[in-house]
């Protein structure tokens, strides 16, 4: 071992591999997020790329639900309208979608935690603000 090393305290995660079905979905999700940044372009507000992505998507076959409502459980109390999550395509992945200047790594954990929340595996974190969308997408996996 070289000098100074020190091994990584983070335990490795083994997860189950995501279905084909969350595989092929996830890829449409980046060609549409590619397709979306590509016809508008960067400095726009949230709420258009969601309209226009929700639209591409559905143009591939896919259920989209947009704004959709989550319960939650919470100290034994399940409040039905706590969580909104952004899209959900064919009730499989997420998409949360943002317009910023940076990626923060907040975001990647609310990704996280909505995918705790909602018991799905897959998540996209899609930043449309900026300049090559491919420096935009987060896949995000529980």
């Amino acid at each position: 071992m070289a000098e100074g090393y020190r091994p990584s305290k983070r335990v490795a995660r083994s997860y189950l591999p995501l279905s084909e079905r969350e595989e092929a979905i996830g890829k449409d999700i980046v060609q549409a997020a590619y397709d979306v940044h590509t016809g508008l372009g960067p400095g726009l507000l949230e709420h258009v790329y969601e309209v226009c992505l929700a639209h591409e998507l559905t143009r591939r076959g896919h259920l989209v639900e947009r704004q959709r409502q989550a319960a939650i459980t919470y100290d034994g109390i399940v409040f039905d309208e706590a969580l909104r999550l952004d899209i959900v395509v064919d009730s499989l992945v997420i998409c949360e979608l943002k317009a910023v200047e940076e990626l923060r790594p907040v975001y990647v954990a609310q990704v996280l935690t909505q995918l705790k929340l909602t018991g799905l595996r897959l998540g996209y974190l899609l930043n449309f603000n900026v300049e090559l969308i491919s420096h935009g997408i987060r896949r995000v996996v529980r």
